[in-house]
């Protein structure tokens, strides 16, 4: 398996209503610093399938850094708050409550 499909994988069992971080499953897939291939894994999600729920994850700081990627700048806000998660000016609210950690699963 590939590294983009070992982070397909990680991000298919987010939980609905949680989000993780680039950093976390590159961390977990044991690619520390491998953050940004995470990103472009997630760029490269749409149309998979399984589907990939690339809206629930975000950067280090709860910063829906990836949002201009879902075919309008409010998609991924949407997806989250439809799954119950606040987004405010861009950030999720209460984002240590809302986090993932992939080795939990």
């Amino acid at each position: 398996m590939d590294f983009f499909e070992k982070v397909y994988d990680v991000v298919r069992q987010i939980p609905r209503g949680r989000v993780s971080t680039y950093g976390a499953i590159a961390e977990h897939l044991g690619s520390k610093g491998s953050s940004r291939m995470v990103g472009w894994a997630m760029n490269n999600s749409h149309g998979k399938v399984p589907y990939v729920p690339a809206h629930r994850v975000v950067n280090r700081h709860g910063i829906l850094t990836g949002k201009h990627h879902f075919g309008g700048s409010e998609v991924m806000q949407q997806l989250l708050e439809n799954e119950g998660v606040e987004v405010k000016d861009d950030r999720v609210v209460n984002f240590e409550s809302h986090f993932w950690r992939p080795e939990n699963r």
